[in-house]
């Protein structure tokens, strides 16, 4: 069963996979979209190429907890993906995982210019990561 894991943001969506067991992830790379249609659009594409069963998606919540702006943005994305791909969509909290994602990049010597795309595609391994220690 492969499962999905996004980092959605404002422009970008950083994008994992697991392997066809469900055990690891892998980084397979970031959509850059204008609207949530190109979005999904290319998000449908990848399902149907891993032929993924569920789709995670990092919940950016405040540190206290709270639901913000961004984390009701990410719940919406979730409700449409559900909606629009007719695949089971979770939503699991990724405080922190763009800041690991960074640290981890700089630790590795990755120059800052080059670390943005890669960023947002740590991020979601991240988040897919998490959610796979969590079951």
């Amino acid at each position: 069963m492969r499962i999905l894991g996004l980092d959605p943001g404002e422009k970008r969506i950083g994008v994992a996979v697991t392997d066809p067991l469900g055990i690891t992830a892998q980084g397979i790379g970031v959509i850059t979209y204008r609207d949530l249609d190109q979005a999904v659009e290319e998000i449908k594409k990848i399902c149907r190429e891993y032929e993924v069963e569920k789709i995670v998606v990092g919940n950016p919540l405040n540190m206290n907890g709270s639901s913000g702006p961004a984390s009701e943005k990410a719940v919406l994305f979730a409700e449409q993906l559900a909606e629009l791909l007719e695949i089971p969509v979770e939503m699991i909290d990724e405080r922190l995982t763009s800041i690991s994602a960074e640290r981890t990049l700089i630790y590795g010597g990755v120059r800052r210019k080059n670390r943005r795309e890669v960023k947002d595609k740590l991020a979601a391994v991240i988040i897919l990561e998490n959610y796979l220690a969590s079951r």
